[in-house]
Parts: structure tokens; sequence; C-alpha cells
């Protein structure tokens, strides 16, 4: 379990939206779903903060997973004088000590052990797969990410599974795949398809990519200051109309259909 689960798990404990969580810490919804979406690899330090002050937990519950510590007696006083002579002594001093305890703990491990049933002797046989055999796991998102109207990142759109692709030079910038939603990018994308993508915070003029813009997911075609649809039954979207547009990515292909 990640922060971002720890995240998602206090905000169902507590029965907490994204939306309430956002006014609770002062982050914009925008940023705080594309966090829970895990668009996000290093969030700011304050917004962490600032979750961890919400739900009235540790930064080290919050990030690592440990729970916080309210007993004064598991050390005794001789294990706690022995810490405090070992913070004293040289590195060279310590490192011999943690050799003795090694070695002191393989002792005693060898004294209570089970004897093992002999080994079997195994041939192990290497063999290098042409490219496009191997095969590697990426995390799929199903928000799902709109090809129409857009569509609200919300935590609970934003759970994630994970697929196989191949291994190729195509793929190997790929970071993570989202399964479209609407008819807005056909022909050339139809509802229920998986792009991949490789993780980027920006895209070139007339590259597809995946953006939130004030908190709703968007798979459009980037054209400067707009995003366009390839279905000409969709108007093209102002990006100076919305106060937050954040790019999460670059499509640079789709998962063929089974």
């Amino acid at each position: 379990m990640n922060y971002i689960d720890r995240i998602k798990m206090l905000k169902k404990e507590k029965k907490i939206t994204t939306k309430e969580l956002s006014e609770l810490t002062e982050i914009p919804v925008g940023t705080l779903s594309k966090m829970l979406a895990g668009y996000s690899d290093s969030p700011k330090l304050s917004y962490v903060v600032a979750i961890a002050t919400a739900f009235n937990v540790s930064l080290d519950y919050l990030i690592c997973g440990i729970e916080e510590n309210h007993n004064n007696y598991t050390l005794s006083s001789e294990e706690i004088k022995f810490v405090e002579k070992y913070r004293r002594i040289s590195s060279h001093s310590k490192d011999v000590i943690n050799m003795l305890t090694d070695k002191e703990l393989e002792l005693v491990s060898e004294e209570t052990a089970v004897p093992a049933a002999p080994a079997q002797k195994k041939t192990t046989i290497l063999r290098t797969l042409p490219e496009g055999f191997e095969k590697r796991e990426i995390p799929l998102f199903d928000l799902p990410v709109s090809a129409g109207p857009g569509e609200y990142l919300d935590s609970d759109f934003a759970s994630s599974d994970s697929i196989k692709i191949n291994v190729t030079s195509q793929t190997s910038t790929v970071g993570f795949a989202v399964r479209v939603n609407g008819d807005s990018m056909e022909p050339k994308f139809k509802n229920g398809d998986i792009l991949l993508v490789e993780e980027t915070n920006s895209v070139e003029y007339g590259e597809y990519g995946i953006f939130i813009l004030d908190g709703d997911g968007y798979f459009k075609k980037y054209m400067g200051d707009r995003l366009r649809s390839l279905n000409p039954e969709y108007g093209d979207i102002l990006l100076n109309q919305f106060d937050e547009a954040i790019c999460c990515g670059r499509v640079i292909g789709k998962r063929k259909r089974r």
C-alpha cells in the first residue's frame, strides 16, 4: 500500500469526497485528482502535509505506513544506554559491532535451524526473446478518459488495474494506459480503446495527449491554444476558458483489440 492508497482508505473511512478534501486542504481539485490518479510522482510536500493534517495522521504514516508509537517502554534501560553509546562511536566502530552482531545471529540461526533436504540440481537454460515476445506490466487507469465532453477525475474513477504489453522500441517509453470513453476521437480512436501513454507534462503541436482541465479528464489533439476532436461533430476546447490545464502524458498508440 502506497501513500495514494492510504489517502483513499482515509477518505473512505471518514466519508470525505475529493471535493471536500480539496476544501479542507486548499489544494485545487484538479491537482488533487491528478495526485489520486497516480499521475504525480513527486507531489509538493506542502500538499502531503496538508492532507496529513486534514486526516489528523502523521507524515510517517501517510507516506511510509508507519504507525505512531505511543509506547514509552519499548526499550529497556540497558538497551537505551547501548543505543546512546552506539550513536557516539565512530563509523568504523559501528561497522565492527554490526559485523559481530551479524555473525552472532548467523550462529544462533544455525543452531536452531531445521536441517534442509538435499538440494536438487537444476539446469538453467538462458535464451534471449526476439523483440515483441517479452512482456512487461503497466498500470491501467479506468478513469475512463473522456473522448467526449469530459469526465470528472474523482478517486473512485482513478482506481487502477494493470495490463501486459509487448516490449518493443516503440513501447519502451510507455508509463501507463488509460481507457477511452466516448466517440469524439473516432474514427481513429473508438470507445473502449486502451491508450498507451508516455508520462510527460507537455506535448508538441498536433500530438495526442491526456489532459485535465479544472478536474475533468480529456483525450484530445493538442493545437496550441485549444484541444481538438477528430469527430467533426465536436467543437474545439479553448484552453483559456479554464483556470487549470494540466498535461498528464503523450498518447503514442493504442493496444490492439482482441
